[in-house]
């Protein structure tokens, strides 16, 4: 592939709804430009941008993917997004590196949720953005009714570029509005024509919009129009690209991927209207100064990259794809990683063709290209050189909410599924793995549970290692209401030495449950020898991991060891931890012990519309509302939940909001859980210690 200057790149992400027709657009873009010599499917498992063995499978796209197309000396780095909202951690990745966006809409299915929250990351992101509506060969598609809906919901500044002209119920041509001339499609040519009648006045409105918007880019336009006079089709251009770039104007345009009508225009109009990386601005820190440094792209400056996103892929190796933010970056380059401390040699420097990648001898500032093999490289980090170091801010990725247990199937994985667990989250960073000590588990964090079976199957077939997913254990605590005198006597004689420890104890409660247990003694007159007392310690640390009402940590106990005996040749510092462990689960059981659960505090966001349903559910889950936020149409409900509550939450509330809600939360407190979960967690105790298991 060439290489190409700042001012003929173009950095474009398609966002939209999951099975909107992303990945056939990039095919249509792919096949069009020349990159492959006849178009595949997703249906076939063939499309250039859905290249992993799970997204065949399943036919969705799960990674972002980078296909850059050439067209009319320009590149396009077109990054393809994946639409389920399990994987948007790849699609903020992805709109961190682009500088516009494609919201793509099917025809046929219209505005959904995964349109809405396209939009909304184009907003936070400001990134200036097509509306592109596909499906367009499908009978019953509608151009109209998208416009109608978009435009209901985000006014005026939709302007549509195209209008369709159908025959027959068929989709034959367009009309183009700034032109004001027909265009039908002949086999592979289009040919002009007339504009249909039906589409004359609907023509005049999108005309009129579109020379509003044109009048009120510069006071001298703005005196023009009103006195009358017709604009130029190269300023009319020259206007609206700056419409586009500012976000005053969203063009809408559509096609059919799968005949690759309208995607010629498409390509045409990415190169007339979308920006290019240069003079955007974009700033890091300079590490030797203190200093902003400001990239805003330019290649005459210090080189500086951004690892936006990396694949580690078992059969195609690691890269890391960058951004190149300052300067050109070269083959055979010396760069310096601030985050990992560690200075690397470029020994190759490539473009991604989805999976396959092409070398290239260098990339300027604000193309997009991968190294491989970078050792210490992970998402997020700057590349810059030694002589100036430059930090940029990482990319804000969603936070993993959805949990579950997980074990190696074959005991003998253990270590390798680890491996590939810690390798998968260096691609993904909402893939999350947690090491809880205290219940014996281990849990893996992801968005959602289609996210999580995805990253099992994955194990499975790429990795070639089997996990067991199931319900996590709640983290739950045990602890006494009341206080209790108790002493045991360990005795033991079986020939030669004995065994012999003896404490009388007093247990009451802690109002700090911070701490599992504290110790004190009040041994006189030396009943208890005081070289034994570090072994009562031991043995209330052993007794405090798991406790005798349901095998959970104990926190809050106060123990008191107030007197004893001894025997100058049996007593142990054994007999006395052995002792005192039997004093505590004596003890314990005495004081009214009760479980507590953990509390969550959870910020629920939903449309207005939902909040009833949210607020309902909350309650049936335990929850305690304590409160609602208006924020711009929407409500945060903030509640108190028990743990065990937000088990399942995700997909609930995504059934019960569309996909609308979303939700995070924090550990707040323990609280005395009610007397049927205590019942219940106490049988289930019971149950295992009859089986045999103490799992």
């Amino acid at each position: 592939m060439n290489v190409y200057t700042t001012d003929k790149i173009r950095n474009v992400v398609l966002l939209g709804h999951g099975g909107s027709g992303k990945t056939s657009l990039v095919e249509a873009m792919a096949y069009l430009s020349g990159i492959t010599s006849r178009m595949g499917k997703v249906s076939d498992g063939n499309t250039v941008s859905d290249y992993g063995k799970e997204e065949q499978k399943r036919q969705i796209s799960i990674s972002t993917s980078v296909i850059p197309v050439e067209w009319e000396g320009i590149k396009i780095n077109i990054l393809d997004t994946p639409g389920f909202f399990d994987f948007i951690g790849e699609v903020e990745e992805a709109v961190a590196a682009a500088d516009a966006a494609i919201i793509v809409v099917s025809g046929k299915a219209g505005v959904e949720v995964g349109t809405e929250k396209a939009w909304e990351i184009c907003e936070k992101y400001k990134l200036p953005r097509f509306i592109f509506v596909t499906d367009m060969d499908v009978d019953n598609a509608s151009f109209r009714q998208v416009v109608e809906d978009m435009t209901n919901v985000y006014g005026k500044k939709m302007a549509p570029f195209h209008l369709p002209i159908r025959e027959n119920e068929k989709f034959v041509g367009y009309v183009n509005v700034i032109t004001e001339t027909g265009h039908r499609w002949q086999g592979k040519e289009v040919v002009d024509c007339e504009v249909p009648e039906y589409s004359k006045a609907n023509l005049q409105l999108c005309k009129d919009t579109l020379m509003e918007a044109v009048a009120e880019t510069s006071e001298e336009f703005m005196e023009r129009y009103f006195g009358g006079e017709t604009f130029s089709e190269a300023e009319i251009r020259a206007a609206l690209r700056s419409n586009v770039i500012d976000g005053s104007i969203v063009p809408m345009t559509m096609g059919s991927s799968v005949l690759c009508q309208g995607i010629y225009t498409l390509l045409d109009d990415i190169v007339k209207y979308m920006p290019s990386p240069e003079n955007k601005e974009f700033a890091g820190i300079n590490l030797k100064t203190n200093e902003i440094f400001e990239a805003n792209y330019d290649f005459s400056k210090t080189k500086s990259a951004y690892i936006f996103k990396t694949i580690v892929d078992p059969f195609i190796g690691k890269y890391s794809l960058v951004k190149v933010c300052s300067g050109v970056l070269k083959v055979d380059d010396l760069i310096y990683n601030s985050d990992k401390d560690i200075e690397e040699k470029v020994s190759k420097l490539y473009v991604m063709q989805g999976s396959k990648p092409l070398e290239i001898k260098e990339l300027h500032a604000g193309d997009i290209g991968a190294i491989a093999k970078l050792t210490a490289a992970r998402t997020g980090d700057t590349l810059s050189t030694k002589a100036t170091t430059i930090k940029y801010g990482k990319t804000e990725i969603s936070t993993p909410y959805t949990y579950m247990r997980y074990k190696a199937k074959n005991k003998g994985d253990i270590d390798k599924v680890s491996q590939s667990l810690q390798k998968m989250a260096h691609e993904d960073q909402t893939l999350k793995v947690v090491n809880d000590a205290e219940n014996r588990q281990t849990l893996i964090y992801g968005m959602g549970d289609l996210h999580l079976e995805v990253i099992a199957s994955r194990l499975a077939n790429e990795y070639k290692v089997e996990i067991e997913l199931a319900e996590p254990k709640v983290a739950f605590r045990e602890t006494i209401r009341k206080s209790s005198d108790v002493e045991y006597k360990y005795k033991k004689q079986s020939g030669g030495h004995g065994q012999y420890g003896h404490v009388k104890m007093r247990f009451s409660p802690l109002e700090d449950l911070e701490k599992s247990f504290e110790f004190e003694q009040e041994v006189v007159g030396g009943a208890v020898p005081k070289n034994y007392f570090p072994a009562v310690e031991k043995g209330l640390q052993d007794s405090v991991q798991k406790g005798p009402l349901a095998a959970y940590p104990v926190v809050g106990v106060k123990a008191v060891l107030y007197d004893g005996s001894y025997h100058p040749v049996d007593s142990s510092e054994m007999a006395f931890k052995m002792a005192t462990i039997q004093a505590f689960k004596k003890g314990f059981m005495e004081a009214n012990p009760v479980l507590l659960e953990p509390i969550a505090n959870v910020k629920v966001t939903v449309p207005d519309a939902y909040t009833g349903d949210v607020m309902g559910d909350l309650n049936k889950r335990r929850g305690r509302v304590l409160g609602m936020n208006p924020v711009s149409g929407k409500q945060i409900i903030e509640a108190d939940i028990p743990m065990t509550g937000l088990f399942g939450y995700c997909t609930d509330l995504r059934s019960m909001t569309g996909g609308r809600g979303t939700y995070e939360y924090k550990f707040a407190r323990y609280e005395q859980a009610p007397s049927d979960v205590q019942g219940k967690e106490v049988a289930a105790r019971a149950a295992k210690v009859a089986e045999g298991s103490d799992d």
